[in-house]
C-alpha cells in the first residue's frame, strides 16, 4: 500500500514520528496521535518564537499523549535547555536517545550533544601543563606554484575573526578571513613598507607597523590607509637601527624594541618620543638581543634572546628584575593573555609563560613541519595563529580536544511564515560555549532529509553587528533606598551607551517594568516608587523577565542589574544560581552588574559576569561605566542567518519537514538537525 505523503516525509527526515502520525489499525483514527500532534506543532511555533515556557507546556502535553515518542523528548529537552533548566535538558535527550535506533542520525546528533554540555558541565578541568595545541590548518603562502605573500613575521588577530599577517618578505600587510582568504592588502604609503616587521592596534583602531631596514613605524588608520610615520633611522632620540617588536599598553602608549641600539623606545599616543631604556645599570645587565615585547597592566615584559630570559619593567622604564629565566630557548615575539600571562613564540614551539610564577609551559610544537615561528597569538575564535618564518606560512593550531568534538552547531529558529521560502538562524560555538565569528556562506551546506536545499543563501551573521541592545535591572532593596540618585546616574550612563534600552526591571517583592517611553518616565522609572523598595526583593524573578524582553532582539545584547552588589535572602528562591546563568549563556545574553555606593559584589554576581561574557562594573569607576558597556557592540556572536527554497511537500500544512545544517571550518566540523511545519492550508 502506498504511504501517505506526510508519512513519507516524515519517514525521510525523523523515523521517530511514525508512531505520532500513525492511525489506529481497527479504526482507522486514532485520537491520541492527533491531539499529540496538534501540541507537538504549537510546541514547534511557540519555541520558534522564543516562547520556551509555552513551548515546555505544549511538549509535556504531547508526551501525554504519545509518552515513549523520541522527538517529542528531544524538543522537550530543546526548550529546557533554551530555558536555563540543562540538567532536566539532559535527561530529556538521554530518553530519548534511549529510544532512536542505534546509530541512526539522531541518535548520533543527540550522543554529541550529550557529550558537549556534560564536559562543559564538568566540576574537574584540565590542568593548564596537560593543554596541547594541534594543526588544524594552515593560511599557505604559496598556491599553485605561485607565492601570495612571502616571510610572515607576525599576526594580529582582529574581532571579526579575521588576522592581518606582516609579510616581511613581500614588503605587505594582508588580512586574511577565517576560511584563509585574503580580503586586503597593503602595501603602506607610496614609497611602500620596506620590510615591515611586526604590527599592534590601539584602541581606536589605528594599526602601527615596524619597518625594520626602514628604520621608523608607519602608523595607518583602521582601514589600512597609511597616515604617517613615527621615529626616523638613526641612534639618536626617538631614532631606529632595525626597529623589529612592538606593543601598545592599556593607555595606548607605544613601545619599541630596536634591535641595532639594544633599547627599547616609548612614545605617547599621537607618537611623541618620550624615553628609551634597557642600558646597562643598577642590577640590569643590558640587553644583549632583545627580541619579544608586552604590556599587562602596569608593567612592561621584554624578552632577551641571548639570555634566554624575559625582563620586567615598570612603564617609566625601571627594572624590577626578571620575570621567566627558565626554558626559553630562542625567544621571540611575546603576546599577552586575557588572563596575564605571555604567549611567547620561541623557534619551531609555542609556549606559554606566567610572570607571576616564572612557569613556562608548551603549548605547541611545529618541530615536525619544521621552520621558525616569529609571533603567535590567539584569534577570536580561540585558535592559536602562528607566523612561520621560515616555512612561509600561518599555521592554526586548535586544542586537541576541540578538534576530537568539533564545532557545537545548534539551529536555533525556523522561520517558515513565507514557505516555501524558509529561514534559520544557526549558532556556532565551540565546546566552551565560544562564539565562532567570521563565517560565511562557503562554511555551511543545509540539506532537507539528507538533499541539498534550492537557492541556499548567506543573509546575516550577528558578529558584522556593530548595534547592542540591553535591559536593566535595579535593586529595590533596603540597601539601594538612599541610593536613588545614583541609580539615576546608572540608568543615564547604561542608556546613553547602548544602542537600545529594552526594558526596566525593578526588582521589588514583585518584579514590575517600568515605563521608558519617554526621557520623563524614564527617570522617574530610575527613582522608583517608595512602595517598590522592599527587603524581599527578588533578583531572580526580575532578572528572568528581563532577560526574556532580550530574545527577540539584536544578537548583541547584555543584562545590566545595577545595585549594591549585595544579594537578599531570597535571590534564588524560584530560579537557582546556574539556571540563571544557562538561561542567559543558551541565549547569547552577556550579564552585567554595576555596584552603586561603596558595596562589593558577592561572588554570585561575579559567576554570572563570568559565564556569559560580562563584568563587574563600579558606577564611579575611572572611566565610568560607559565604555566597558559599549564594548558590547564588539562582543563575539556566534549568531547567522541563511534561507533557502524548500522543495518539501507539506500535506497542507500538516507535515513535519525536515531540516539540517552543517558547518566546515578548515578541519572542524558540526551539525545540527531540526524541523518545523508549514503555514496551515
Amino acid at each position: 500500500m502506498k504511504k501517505p505523503v506526510a508519512l513519507s516525509i516524515i519517514l525521510l527526515g525523523f523515523a521517530a514520528l511514525s508512531v505520532l502520525f500513525s492511525q489506529d489499525a481497527n479504526t482507522g483514527f486514532d485520537r491520541n496521535a492527533l491531539m499529540a500532534r496538534d501540541e507537538f506543532r504549537r510546541g514547534i511555533l511557540a519555541y520558534n518564537r522564543y516562547g520556551f515556557n509555552e513551548a515546555l507546556l505544549s511538549f509535556e502535553k504531547a508526551l501525554s499523549y504519545k509518552p515513549a515518542e523520541p522527538l517529542i523528548l528531544e524538543w522537550l529537552g530543546r526548550a529546557y535547555y533554551r530555558s536555563g533548566l540543562e540538567e532536566t535538558a539532559l535527561r530529556q535527550w538521554q530518553e530519548a536517545l534511549r529510544l532512536y535506533p542505534a546509530g541512526s542520525k539522531q541518535s548520533l546528533l543527540l550522543t554529541s550533544y550529550l557529550e558537549t554540555i556534560r564536559n562543559r558541565r564538568a566540576l574537574f578541568f584540565m590542568s593548564e601543563d596537560q593543554i596541547r595545541f594541534v594543526e588544524s590548518g594552515r593560511y599557505p603562502a604559496k598556491q599553485g606554484g605561485m607565492f601570495l605573500y612571502r616571510q610572515p613575521s607576525a599576526v594580529l588577530p582582529l574581532p571579526d575573526g579575521s588576522v592581518w599577517v606582516v609579510a616581511y618578505g613581500s614588503n605587505e600587510i594582508l588580512r586574511i578571513d577565517v576560511n584563509g582568504v585574503i580580503k586586503q592588502r597593503v602595501r603602506g604609503p607610496l614609497n611602500g613598507f620596506d620590510r615591515p616587521y611586526d604590527i599592534a592596534r590601539s584602541s581606536d583602531g589605528r594599526l602601527f607597523v615596524s619597518e625594520y631596514r626602514g628604520g621608523r613605524i608607519s602608523v595607518l588608520d583602521s582601514q589600512g590607509n597609511w597616515k604617517a610615520y613615527v621615529g626616523t633611522k638613526g641612534r639618536g632620540p626617538g631614532q631606529f637601527i632595525g626597529p623589529q617588536n612592538i606593543c601598545i599598553d592599556g593607555e595606548d602608549y607605544l613601545y619599541v624594541v630596536d634591535f641595532g641600539t639594544q633599547r627599547i623606545s616609548k612614545f605617547t599616543p599621537d607618537g611623541t618620543y618620550l624615553f628609551s631604556f634597557g642600558a646597562k645599570g643598577g642590577d640590569f645587565p643590558g640587553f644583549r638581543a632583545p627580541t619579544g615585547i608586552a604590556a599587562i597592566e602596569d608593567q612592561v615584559f621584554v624578552a632577551d634572546q641571548a639570555d634566554r630570559t624575559i625582563y620586567r619593567f615598570d612603564k617609566s622604564g625601571n627594572y624590577l628584575g626578571p620575570a621567566i629565566q627558565d626554558g626559553l630557548t630562542v625567544p621571540e615575539a611575546l603576546r599577552p593573555t586575557r588572563e596575564g600571562k605571555l604567549i611567547v613564540a620561541d623557534g619551531t614551539k609555542i609556549l606559554l609563560a606566567s610572570p607571576d610564577t616564572g612557569f613556562v609551559q608548551p603549548l605547541a610544537s611545529l618541530g615536525n613541519a619544521g621552520g621558525r615561528v616569529l609571533g603567535a597569538d590567539f584569534d577570536q575564535n580561540g585558535s592559536l595563529l602562528a607566523a612561520n618564518f621560515q616555512a612561509e606560512e600561518v599555521t592554526v593550531l586548535n586544542r586537541t580536544e576541540d578538534m576530537a568534538s568539533g564545532l557545537f552547531v545548534q539551529i536555533e529558529r525556523v522561520i517558515a511564515d513565507k514557505f516555501p521560502l524558509v529561514t534559520i538562524d544557526v549558532q556556532v560555538q565551540d565546546r566552551h560555549r565560544r562564539p565562532i565569528v567570521g563565517l560565511d556562506a562557503r562554511n555551511f551546506l543545509i540539506t532537507e532529509g539528507g538533499k541539498p536545499v534550492l537557492e541556499q543563501s548567506f543573509t546575516g551573521a550577528a558578529y558584522l553587528s556593530n548595534t547592542a541592545a540591553i535591559s536593566l535591572v535595579l535593586e529595590r532593596s533596603p540597601n539601594t533606598t538612599p541610593l536613588q540618585t545614583e541609580l539615576q546616574t546608572a540608568v543615564k550612563d547604561s542608556v546613553a551607551a547602548a544602542d537600545r534600552l529594552v526594558s526596566l526591571v525593578s526588582a521589588g517583592e514583585i518584579p514590575v517594568k517600568e515605563r521608558i517611553d519617554s526621557a520623563a518616565a524614564l527617570q522617574q522609572s530610575a527613582k522608583g516608587s517608595a512602595v517598590a523598595y522592599s527587603p524581599r526583593w527578588r533578583f531572580d524573578l526580575a532578572l528572568r523577565l528581563a532577560a526574556t524582553d532580550l530574545l527577540p532582539v539584536e544578537k548583541k545584547r547584555a543584562l545590566v542589574f545595577v545595585g549594591s552588589g549585595r544579594l537578599g535572602q531570597k535571590a534564588f528562591d524560584t530560579y537557582g544560581l546556574s539556571e540563571l546563568a544557562s538561561y542567559m549563556a543558551n541565549n547569547g545574553i552577556a550579564f552585567y552588574t554595576v555596584i552603586v555606593g561603596n558595596g562589593v559584589a558577592d561572588k554570585e554576581l561575579q559567576y554570572l559576569c563570568d559565564q556569559t561574557g560580562g563584568q563587574v562594573l563600579r558606577l564611579y569607576q575611572n572611566q565610568g561605566i560607559g565604555p566597558a558597556l559599549r564594548q558590547i557592540r564588539q562582543n563575539p556572536a556566534g549568531s547567522y542567518t541563511l534561507q533557502y527554497r524548500s522543495q518539501l511537500p507539506t500535506d497542507f500544512g500538516r507535515a513535519f519537514l525536515p531540516v539540517e545544517a552543517e558547518v566546515y571550518l578548515l578541519e572542524r566540523s558540526g551539525r545540527d538537525a531540526l524541523g518545523y511545519f508549514a503555514p496551515l492550508q
